[in-house]
Protein backbone atom coordinates (compact mmCIF):
# COMPACT_ATOMS: atom_id res chain seq x y z
CA UNK A 1 0.00 0.00 0.00
CA UNK A 2 1.36 3.61 -0.49
CA UNK A 3 1.47 6.10 1.45
CA UNK A 4 -1.53 9.02 1.20
CA UNK A 5 0.63 11.71 2.42
CA UNK A 6 3.10 11.68 0.43
CA UNK A 7 2.77 12.43 -3.27
CA UNK A 8 3.11 9.98 -5.96
CA UNK A 9 5.35 12.15 -7.96
CA UNK A 10 7.97 14.75 -7.10
CA UNK A 11 9.39 16.59 -9.66
CA UNK A 12 11.93 19.00 -8.44
CA UNK A 13 13.98 22.15 -10.29
CA UNK A 14 13.78 19.54 -13.32
CA UNK A 15 15.94 21.45 -16.34
CA UNK A 16 15.94 20.84 -20.08
CA UNK A 17 18.35 22.54 -22.33
CA UNK A 18 19.10 22.09 -25.74
CA UNK A 19 22.05 23.63 -27.64
CA UNK A 20 21.83 25.20 -30.55
CA UNK A 21 24.07 27.68 -32.66
CA UNK A 22 22.52 30.67 -31.07
CA UNK A 23 23.25 29.38 -28.09
CA UNK A 24 21.60 27.29 -25.48
CA UNK A 25 17.58 27.16 -25.96
CA UNK A 26 15.74 26.44 -22.57
CA UNK A 27 12.92 24.51 -23.27
CA UNK A 28 11.99 23.66 -19.69
CA UNK A 29 13.87 25.66 -17.21
CA UNK A 30 13.82 24.97 -13.54
CA UNK A 31 9.78 23.35 -13.24
CA UNK A 32 9.02 21.85 -10.08
CA UNK A 33 5.63 20.48 -8.80
CA UNK A 34 3.99 17.13 -7.20
CA UNK A 35 1.08 14.57 -8.81
CA UNK A 36 -0.67 13.04 -6.35
CA UNK A 37 -1.94 8.79 -7.21
CA UNK A 38 -4.62 8.78 -9.29
CA UNK A 39 -4.59 12.26 -10.04
CA UNK A 40 -4.87 14.10 -13.81
CA UNK A 41 -2.72 17.41 -13.85
CA UNK A 42 -3.39 19.67 -16.78
CA UNK A 43 -0.13 20.81 -18.15
CA UNK A 44 -1.44 23.52 -20.73
CA UNK A 45 0.16 26.54 -22.63
CA UNK A 46 1.03 28.01 -26.07
CA UNK A 47 2.64 26.27 -28.70
CA UNK A 48 6.61 25.53 -27.69
CA UNK A 49 6.14 26.63 -23.90
CA UNK A 50 7.87 22.95 -23.57
CA UNK A 51 4.89 20.97 -22.64
CA UNK A 52 5.74 18.68 -24.60
CA UNK A 53 9.35 18.20 -23.48
CA UNK A 54 8.43 18.33 -19.90
CA UNK A 55 6.02 15.08 -20.83
CA UNK A 56 8.83 13.49 -22.15
CA UNK A 57 11.35 14.09 -19.52
CA UNK A 58 9.19 12.86 -16.59
CA UNK A 59 9.02 9.49 -18.33
CA UNK A 60 13.05 9.89 -19.50
CA UNK A 61 12.50 9.62 -23.10
CA UNK A 62 14.33 12.91 -23.22
CA UNK A 63 17.21 12.79 -20.54
CA UNK A 64 17.16 16.23 -18.72
CA UNK A 65 19.56 18.29 -18.36
CA UNK A 66 19.43 18.88 -14.38
CA UNK A 67 16.51 18.19 -11.67
CA UNK A 68 15.02 15.13 -10.39
CA UNK A 69 12.02 13.32 -10.92
CA UNK A 70 10.88 10.99 -8.10
CA UNK A 71 8.77 8.43 -8.41
CA UNK A 72 7.41 6.71 -6.05
CA UNK A 73 8.47 2.84 -5.28
CA UNK A 74 5.38 0.21 -5.29
CA UNK A 75 5.92 0.05 -1.70
CA UNK A 76 4.79 3.51 -1.10
CA UNK A 77 7.85 3.97 1.57
CA UNK A 78 10.64 5.30 -1.00
CA UNK A 79 11.19 7.27 -4.25
CA UNK A 80 12.72 6.14 -7.12
CA UNK A 81 15.16 9.17 -9.51
CA UNK A 82 13.92 8.31 -12.72
CA UNK A 83 17.09 10.19 -14.04
CA UNK A 84 19.73 8.89 -12.14
CA UNK A 85 18.65 5.19 -12.75
CA UNK A 86 20.54 3.13 -15.12
CA UNK A 87 19.15 1.90 -18.35
CA UNK A 88 18.73 -1.54 -17.40
CA UNK A 89 16.35 -0.23 -14.13
CA UNK A 90 14.89 1.82 -16.22
CA UNK A 91 13.99 -1.08 -18.45
CA UNK A 92 11.89 -2.26 -15.62
CA UNK A 93 10.46 1.23 -14.80
CA UNK A 94 8.85 1.40 -18.22
CA UNK A 95 6.65 -1.24 -17.09
CA UNK A 96 4.95 1.64 -14.71
CA UNK A 97 5.28 4.81 -17.02
CA UNK A 98 3.91 5.21 -20.25
CA UNK A 99 2.92 7.91 -23.01
CA UNK A 100 0.65 8.60 -25.37
CA UNK A 101 1.82 10.56 -28.64
CA UNK A 102 -0.03 12.97 -30.12
CA UNK A 103 -0.38 12.27 -33.99
CA UNK A 104 -1.98 8.45 -33.95
CA UNK A 105 -0.94 7.87 -37.32
CA UNK A 106 3.16 8.96 -37.32
CA UNK A 107 3.96 7.13 -34.01
CA UNK A 108 2.45 3.59 -35.58
CA UNK A 109 4.51 1.57 -37.92
CA UNK A 110 2.59 1.54 -41.04
CA UNK A 111 4.12 -1.86 -41.87
CA UNK A 112 2.39 -3.54 -38.35
CA UNK A 113 -1.05 -4.89 -38.17
CA UNK A 114 -3.15 -3.46 -35.14
CA UNK A 115 -2.42 -7.12 -33.96
CA UNK A 116 1.39 -6.88 -34.26
CA UNK A 117 1.38 -3.11 -33.23
CA UNK A 118 -0.62 -3.96 -29.71
CA UNK A 119 1.67 -7.28 -29.34
CA UNK A 120 4.95 -5.03 -29.81
CA UNK A 121 5.50 -3.85 -26.40
CA UNK A 122 4.58 -7.22 -24.94
CA UNK A 123 6.96 -8.80 -26.99
CA UNK A 124 10.04 -6.56 -26.41
CA UNK A 125 9.46 -7.01 -22.48
CA UNK A 126 9.21 -10.52 -22.76
CA UNK A 127 5.55 -10.99 -21.01
CA UNK A 128 4.16 -14.04 -22.29
CA UNK A 129 5.92 -17.48 -23.22
CA UNK A 130 3.52 -18.41 -25.92
CA UNK A 131 1.18 -16.98 -28.50
CA UNK A 132 -2.14 -18.24 -27.29
CA UNK A 133 -1.72 -15.73 -23.85
CA UNK A 134 -0.38 -13.62 -25.79
CA UNK A 135 -3.47 -13.01 -28.15
CA UNK A 136 -6.25 -13.67 -25.23
CA UNK A 137 -4.23 -10.08 -23.85
CA UNK A 138 -4.09 -8.76 -27.48
CA UNK A 139 -8.09 -8.78 -27.52
CA UNK A 140 -8.69 -7.78 -23.90
CA UNK A 141 -6.69 -4.92 -24.77
CA UNK A 142 -8.88 -4.26 -27.86
CA UNK A 143 -12.03 -4.80 -25.84
CA UNK A 144 -10.98 -1.93 -23.48
CA UNK A 145 -10.44 0.58 -25.72
CA UNK A 146 -12.99 -0.10 -28.10
CA UNK A 147 -11.25 -1.92 -30.92
CA UNK A 148 -13.52 -4.61 -32.29
CA UNK A 149 -11.61 -7.70 -32.78
CA UNK A 150 -12.46 -8.24 -36.81
CA UNK A 151 -9.97 -5.15 -37.04
CA UNK A 152 -6.93 -6.88 -35.44
CA UNK A 153 -5.39 -7.02 -39.11
CA UNK A 154 -5.96 -4.04 -40.19
CA UNK A 155 -3.49 -1.43 -41.13
CA UNK A 156 -2.81 1.98 -39.47
CA UNK A 157 -3.81 3.74 -43.30
CA UNK A 158 -6.62 1.40 -43.29
CA UNK A 159 -8.54 3.40 -39.85
CA UNK A 160 -9.65 7.11 -38.83
CA UNK A 161 -7.63 8.68 -36.66
CA UNK A 162 -10.27 7.58 -34.15
CA UNK A 163 -9.23 4.22 -33.87
CA UNK A 164 -5.59 4.54 -34.84
CA UNK A 165 -5.52 6.56 -31.32
CA UNK A 166 -7.19 3.92 -29.86
CA UNK A 167 -4.27 1.55 -30.53
CA UNK A 168 -1.79 4.41 -28.85
CA UNK A 169 -3.58 3.79 -25.86
CA UNK A 170 -4.01 0.30 -26.17
CA UNK A 171 -0.37 0.12 -26.79
CA UNK A 172 -0.06 2.32 -23.64
CA UNK A 173 -1.67 -0.34 -21.33
CA UNK A 174 -0.30 -3.02 -22.31
CA UNK A 175 2.24 -3.53 -19.69
CA UNK A 176 -0.50 -2.27 -16.54
CA UNK A 177 1.57 0.81 -16.25
CA UNK A 178 0.29 2.96 -13.20
CA UNK A 179 1.28 6.94 -14.47
CA UNK A 180 0.64 7.82 -18.19
CA UNK A 181 2.02 10.66 -19.75
CA UNK A 182 -1.03 12.14 -22.59
CA UNK A 183 0.64 14.20 -24.73
CA UNK A 184 -2.26 16.09 -26.69
CA UNK A 185 -3.86 12.76 -27.26
CA UNK A 186 -7.03 14.40 -28.65
CA UNK A 187 -6.01 17.58 -31.00
CA UNK A 188 -5.47 15.67 -34.21
CA UNK A 189 -8.98 14.27 -34.15
CA UNK A 190 -12.39 15.50 -34.77
CA UNK A 191 -14.42 16.78 -32.06
CA UNK A 192 -16.73 14.06 -31.55
CA UNK A 193 -14.14 11.55 -31.49
CA UNK A 194 -12.55 14.10 -29.22
CA UNK A 195 -14.91 13.03 -26.86
CA UNK A 196 -15.08 9.27 -27.16
CA UNK A 197 -11.28 9.38 -26.56
CA UNK A 198 -11.80 11.73 -23.17
CA UNK A 199 -14.49 9.74 -21.77
CA UNK A 200 -12.64 6.60 -22.63
CA UNK A 201 -9.58 7.96 -20.46
CA UNK A 202 -12.30 9.08 -18.06
CA UNK A 203 -13.28 5.38 -17.59
CA UNK A 204 -9.96 4.00 -17.43
CA UNK A 205 -9.03 6.34 -14.51
CA UNK A 206 -11.78 5.59 -12.62
CA UNK A 207 -11.83 1.54 -13.05
CA UNK A 208 -7.67 1.17 -13.23
CA UNK A 209 -6.57 4.02 -10.95
CA UNK A 210 -4.34 5.61 -13.09
CA UNK A 211 -2.37 8.74 -12.91
CA UNK A 212 -2.51 11.34 -15.69
CA UNK A 213 -0.71 14.32 -16.97
CA UNK A 214 -2.61 15.50 -19.88
CA UNK A 215 -0.78 17.66 -22.25
CA UNK A 216 -2.80 20.47 -24.13
CA UNK A 217 -3.48 24.13 -25.51
CA UNK A 218 -7.00 23.61 -25.09
CA UNK A 219 -8.50 24.89 -21.69
CA UNK A 220 -11.93 24.09 -22.48
CA UNK A 221 -10.78 20.28 -22.96
CA UNK A 222 -8.25 20.36 -20.15
CA UNK A 223 -11.01 21.92 -17.60
CA UNK A 224 -13.16 18.65 -17.97
CA UNK A 225 -10.37 16.07 -17.81
CA UNK A 226 -8.16 17.51 -15.02
CA UNK A 227 -8.02 17.58 -11.10
CA UNK A 228 -5.10 20.55 -11.15
CA UNK A 229 -4.05 22.35 -14.01
CA UNK A 230 -0.68 24.07 -14.36
CA UNK A 231 0.12 27.16 -17.21
CA UNK A 232 3.35 27.15 -18.77
CA UNK A 233 5.23 29.86 -20.54
CA UNK A 234 8.24 30.05 -21.94
CA UNK A 235 9.36 26.45 -19.94
CA UNK A 236 8.45 27.37 -16.77
CA UNK A 237 5.25 27.26 -14.86
CA UNK A 238 3.68 30.50 -13.75
CA UNK A 239 0.38 28.95 -12.24
CA UNK A 240 -0.38 26.13 -10.81
CA UNK A 241 -4.09 24.95 -8.75
CA UNK A 242 -7.39 23.18 -8.82
CA UNK A 243 -9.19 23.67 -12.30
CA UNK A 244 -12.01 25.15 -10.45
CA UNK A 245 -10.10 27.81 -8.64
CA UNK A 246 -8.11 28.81 -11.89
CA UNK A 247 -11.17 29.60 -13.70
CA UNK A 248 -12.80 31.37 -11.32
CA UNK A 249 -9.83 33.01 -9.87
CA UNK A 250 -6.61 33.46 -12.23
CA UNK A 251 -3.99 35.17 -10.34
CA UNK A 252 -1.29 35.58 -13.34
CA UNK A 253 -1.89 37.74 -15.94
CA UNK A 254 -0.78 35.06 -19.09
CA UNK A 255 -3.90 32.73 -17.57
CA UNK A 256 -6.06 35.58 -17.48
CA UNK A 257 -5.50 36.36 -21.39
CA UNK A 258 -5.99 31.85 -21.90
CA UNK A 259 -8.93 32.11 -20.11
CA UNK A 260 -10.69 34.73 -22.05
CA UNK A 261 -9.40 33.82 -25.20
CA UNK A 262 -11.63 30.97 -24.56
CA UNK A 263 -15.35 31.12 -27.23
CA UNK A 264 -18.61 31.46 -25.41
CA UNK A 265 -21.13 29.55 -27.13
CA UNK A 266 -23.95 31.87 -26.82
CA UNK A 267 -25.00 34.70 -28.88
CA UNK A 268 -25.74 37.09 -26.06
CA UNK A 269 -22.84 36.56 -23.81
CA UNK A 270 -20.10 39.16 -24.71
CA UNK A 271 -17.15 38.39 -22.91
CA UNK A 272 -13.85 40.85 -23.01
CA UNK A 273 -10.68 39.68 -24.36
CA UNK A 274 -7.31 40.43 -23.05
CA UNK A 275 -4.87 40.81 -26.25
CA UNK A 276 -1.41 40.35 -25.41
CA UNK A 277 1.02 43.03 -27.33
CA UNK A 278 4.47 43.10 -27.20
CA UNK A 279 7.44 40.50 -27.78
CA UNK A 280 8.08 37.27 -26.59
CA UNK A 281 11.21 36.86 -25.35
CA UNK A 282 13.55 34.47 -27.09
CA UNK A 283 13.76 30.92 -25.05
CA UNK A 284 17.66 31.27 -26.11
CA UNK A 285 20.12 32.58 -23.47
CA UNK A 286 16.55 34.23 -21.56
CA UNK A 287 17.60 37.00 -19.34
CA UNK A 288 17.11 36.76 -15.50
CA UNK A 289 13.68 38.35 -15.29
CA UNK A 290 9.99 37.64 -16.03
CA UNK A 291 9.63 36.06 -19.14
CA UNK A 292 6.34 37.97 -19.79
CA UNK A 293 7.50 41.11 -18.84
CA UNK A 294 6.94 42.32 -22.46
CA UNK A 295 3.73 41.48 -23.04
CA UNK A 296 2.73 42.37 -19.83
CA UNK A 297 0.05 45.59 -18.47
CA UNK A 298 1.26 45.48 -15.00
CA UNK A 299 4.95 45.05 -15.49
CA UNK A 300 7.55 47.08 -13.62
CA UNK A 301 11.29 47.67 -12.68
CA UNK A 302 11.17 44.81 -10.47
CA UNK A 303 9.88 42.21 -13.30
CA UNK A 304 12.69 43.44 -15.68
CA UNK A 305 15.27 42.44 -12.76
CA UNK A 306 14.17 39.57 -11.43
CA UNK A 307 12.91 36.18 -11.88
CA UNK A 308 9.55 35.93 -9.71
CA UNK A 309 9.40 32.65 -7.55
CA UNK A 310 6.45 29.95 -8.06
CA UNK A 311 4.77 31.23 -4.43
CA UNK A 312 1.90 29.46 -2.57
CA UNK A 313 -0.33 32.80 -2.66
CA UNK A 314 -3.87 30.68 -1.43
CA UNK A 315 -4.01 27.32 0.02
CA UNK A 316 -3.06 24.58 -2.88
CA UNK A 317 -2.79 27.85 -5.56
CA UNK A 318 1.09 28.72 -6.57
CA UNK A 319 1.37 31.63 -9.38
CA UNK A 320 5.11 33.25 -10.30
CA UNK A 321 4.16 36.80 -10.70
CA UNK A 322 5.87 39.46 -8.50
CA UNK A 323 2.28 41.51 -8.06
CA UNK A 324 0.33 38.50 -7.93
CA UNK A 325 -3.26 39.39 -5.99
CA UNK A 326 -2.17 43.39 -5.75
CA UNK A 327 -2.49 45.06 -8.69
CA UNK A 328 -5.76 44.16 -10.25
CA UNK A 329 -4.74 40.42 -11.08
Amino acid sequence: MTDNNKPYIRVENLKKYFHTKHGMLHAVDDVSFHIEKGETLGLVGESGCGKSTLGRCLIRLLESTAGSVFLQNESGDSYTDLTKVSASVMKDLRRRVQIVFQDPYSCLNPRLSVWELIAEPLIVNRVFSNTQDMRRRILELMSTVGLAERLENSYPHELDGGRRQRIGIARSLALNPEFIVLDEPVSALDVCIQAQILNLLNELQREFHYTYVFISHNLSVVKHVSDRIAVMYLGQIVELSGYKELFIKPLHPYTQALLSAIPVAKLDVQKERIILEGDVPSPIEPPDACRFMGRCQYCQDICRSRTPELKEIEPGHYVACHFAGEVGL
